[in-house]
């Protein structure tokens, strides 16, 4: 099977990419609690739950929004999500930890908690992009290429999707990153990008 990668973004506290152009530059530095919304609202993205988001969430969403911009529709069914993470919902869990520290203070936020565990990103994921295929985020150091490229193409053989999103998406209080890749068995003349998927996908240079 002839699997392509069809679109790449990646976002940094540099910067905002896709496919291989920049979309936004963070000149400023700004954190990415202001940078993400400055790249939300530069995208007219009209999705007023992305503010209840924790910034993981939101670095997910941010990224598969630059991801599928020329997917005008598809089968949430033929749709798979398959991530890489090594902070889990670190820096989520430290805000719940302190507001329940505090016997004496002790206002445990619901709008929190329901963001301490990692999978809440891949779910905010689906929602979005009525994605109703596998999604698993396994937890690794750094983008495990040769892992990921197995695991993706196993489940294109297997179960016959249409489209993955693949990469690692990390946000610690000291560092982000999100790196995405949709991968695709489909042909498609309005992908921007056209490229083999293989071990070293993540090698791609613009």
């Amino acid at each position: 099977m002839k699997l392509q990668i069809q679109a790449h973004s990646i976002i940094t506290p540099a910067s905002a990419q896709a496919n291989g152009e920049l979309v936004l530059s963070n000149d400023r530095k700004h954190p990415f609690n202001l940078f993400g919304k400055e790249l939300y609202r530069y995208l007219s993205i009209q999705y007023p739950k992305f503010f209840k988001m924790d910034e993981l969430c939101q670095l997910a969403f941010l990224g598969t929004e630059l991801l599928t911009t020329h997917i005008e529709n598809w089968n949430g069914d033929k749709v798979a999500i398959v991530l890489g993470n090594r902070s889990a919902s670190l820096s989520s869990d430290k805000r719940h930890y302190q507001s329940i520290a505090d016997r004496d203070n002790y206002f445990p936020s619901p709008a929190v908690f329901v963001y301490t565990l990692p999978n809440i990103m891949l779910g905010e994921m689906c929602i979005r992009y009525k994605i109703t295929g596998e999604n698993t985020c396994f937890m690794m150091d750094r983008m495990d290429a040769v892992f990921l490229y197995t695991y993706v193409r196993q489940l294109f053989e297997e179960e016959q999707y249409h489209y993955c999103i693949t990469g690692f998406v990390n946000y610690s209080d000291d560092a982000y990153v999100g790196e995405l890749y949709l991968v695709s068995s489909q042909k498609n003349t309005n992908a921007p990008l056209s490229r083999g998927f293989d071990k070293n996908f993540n090698q791609i240079i613009f």
